[in-house]
């Protein structure tokens, strides 16, 4: 006599019944590899709730996280970028453009904007990662200029969120002329009297620190950023030598004394407007 006897079957739900587990639902830290859901990781503004590794963003985040009520005005927004050099790798480098303008949205690397921080007028610089590795070419050097101008224009302080890899091949020489362009327009923002901050993120190199991202009045970043000129391989490479533990990320570069201070991405608003707040005083 058997002890036990099925009644029914094991998996009763039919195929057709059957429901898959929606994409983009859940949200696994790269740092800890924590599990939760993508909308408590928005609702922490993309920061992990167990070790709060900051994930990367982007500008239209961050416009979100400090622009008043998500309300700004952006500037240049139709500018593109040109093929003087005639540029080809695998690609022409004008369809590496357009590829990467369909993919993201973005017409390139870096957005700027003006609008409301806690009230007080800001214009707002942000760069993206995502748009062949956030790099400076002719268009990211003159919207940043045109918005320091702007900034300067109607004497609001400036604020830049960098991003990037660095210069961009595809542009060579002409690339590399923005670091100085952008390094003049803000000797001319600063002898208007009017703030500079520079936020460093995750991941900030190349030509970016070589001019804008290093130039800030003040000089702050996000936590465990890795922030440098030219990567930690090349430079272990280059000097031969092992690199101390944490060499480039944020809290190394505020030990050494090139960064102000780390603040974590969800007190950003609130401190940056006591910053501009105690500028002004």
């Amino acid at each position: 006599m058997d002890w036990f006897k099925r009644i029914k079957g094991g998996i009763t739900t039919s195929t057709y019944e059957k429901k898959e587990t929606p994409d983009g639902l859940w949200h696994k830290c790269s740092k800890c590899k924590n599990i939760i859901t993508n909308e408590e990781h928005k609702h922490n503004l993309f920061c992990c709730v167990n070790c709060n590794h900051h994930s990367r963003i982007g500008s239209e985040k961050y416009f979100a996280i400090l622009f008043d009520n998500n309300k700004f005005t952006e500037l240049d927004s139709n500018m593109n970028s040109k093929d003087p050099l005639t540029f080809k790798d695998k690609k022409k480098y004008p369809e590496r453009v357009k590829e990467m303008q369909q993919k993201t949205g973005l017409k390139d690397a870096v957005r700027t904007a003006y609008g409301k921080l806690k009230g007080q007028e800001v214009v707002i610089a942000a760069m993206d990662f995502n748009f062949i590795g956030g790099s400076m070419g002719s268009v990211v050097g003159e919207k940043i200029a045109r918005a320091i101008d702007y900034a300067r224009e109607n004497k609001h302080p400036m604020i830049i969120i960098s991003q990037s890899g660095g210069a961009r091949m595809m542009e060579a020489g002409i690339s590399l002329m923005q670091l100085a362009k952008t390094s003049a327009k803000l000797a001319l923002l600063s002898k208007a009297k009017l703030p500079y901050i520079s936020l460093c993120t995750n991941p900030t190199f190349g030509g970016a620190t070589a001019s804008f991202s290093m130039l800030g009045d003040m000089n702050i970043a996000e936590p465990d950023a890795l922030i440098g000129f030219a990567g930690p391989r090349v430079v272990k490479e280059t000097i031969g030598k092992d690199l101390p533990e944490g060499f480039q990320t944020s809290e190394f570069l505020q030990e050494h004394g090139f960064l102000d201070f780390i603040i974590d991405r969800k007190e950003l608003k609130e401190k940056l407007s006591q910053l501009f707040r105690i500028i002004k005083k």
